[in-house]
């Protein structure tokens, strides 16, 4: 995908007494989604989106909406646009780095949103040496600046010619992990179960590919919109059997091409084969302690003399 052709902010990037001046880049849009409009099911029209008093139920023209903060119920602190305005950080355009680090010491949970990053003509040196100098220490940079009304933390890496520069959450905006998963029982898998789940992962190595995945929900509302043009109806699709805590074992054994009538043999030559591995190793052993006697002989000779 083609890099937007408007900036969504440009500024300096700063690190030590080095600076360049950058531009920042959606990484990512929505716009060949499909989207829709809400209609009125009885006229087919298009239905306008209105805000109303609560209480009176009247319109409320745009000039006389302004943000309220609720301190109680239906009780709230009234915050003009000025204000508001005034509460955002200044900001002299500059995206900070505070340090060098490695790409695994923040967790992935904490990426919000990806930018590209790209160095105006006057800076591409200054950039270059960033990017290179980055590149060829393996780290990523923690860098500060206001970015659309906030202060926000941002983490540059190189990417091809140029950065990605990822806007952090924050650490409040982050679910604690130990909560998320503290319904989550402590099972422990092992034995044969393990061994297959282990098989299969190992025959299922691969590597990322971002066009080899498509977007089924994107695809399906395709086939649904063409569908009710022409008349036709979809078929349901019969939801995924789950895997029952008793059926895992087979279910396993099936992944692994493993049928009912070739488990025997399977097990038999595992047998087989660890059988062959302690006789190698009996074997080995015996050997050593041989050639051990022998060069002990002379000398045992040579002592009776």
């Amino acid at each position: 995908m083609a890099v937007a052709a408007r900036a969504q902010w440009k500024g300096y990037v700063r690190f030590g007494e080095v600076t360049a001046p950058v531009a920042l880049y959606t990484a990512t849009s929505t716009s060949e989604r499909i989207s829709f409009h809400t209609v009125n099911r009885e006229t087919g029209n298009r239905v306008r989106r209105e805000f109303v008093d609560s209480a009176t139920g009247k319109p409320v023209e745009k000039e006389d909406q302004v943000k309220g903060y609720e301190v109680d119920d239906d009780r709230y602190v009234v915050l003009e646009p000025e204000e508001v305005a005034s509460a955002v950080p200044e900001s002299d355009k500059t995206l900070r780095v505070e340090a060098f680090i490695t790409c695994d010491d923040v967790d992935k949970v904490y990426f919000d949103k990806p930018y590209y990053m790209t160095p105006d003509k006057m800076g591409i040196d200054a950039f270059t040496l960033l990017r290179e100098g980055m590149r060829k220490k393996k780290v990523a940079a923690i860098a500060h600046t206001v970015l659309f009304r906030r202060m926000r933390t941002v983490l540059l890496r190189p990417h091809d010619k140029g950065l990605i520069a990822t806007t952090l959450n924050f650490d409040y905006e982050v679910r604690s992990a130990k909560e998320a998963f503290k319904e989550i029982p402590d099972i422990k898998i092992k034995g044969e179960m393990l061994d297959l789940a282990k098989h299969i992962i190992g025959t299922k190595k691969g590597s990322f590919s971002a066009d080899e995945f498509d977007d089924r929900y994107e695809a399906a509302l395709a086939e649904l919109v063409k569908a009710k043009l022409e008349g036709k109806t979809l078929p349901k699709r019969a939801p995924p059997k789950v895997s029952k805590p008793n059926e895992l074992l087979e279910a396993l054994r099936q992944s692994a091409g493993i049928t009912a009538a070739a488990e025997p043999k399977r097990r038999a030559g595992k047998a087989s084969a660890a059988k062959g591995r302690a006789k190698a190793t009996r074997s080995a052993a015996a050997k050593a302690k041989t050639k051990t006697a022998a060069k002990r002989a002379p000398a045992q000779r040579r002592r009776a003399s």
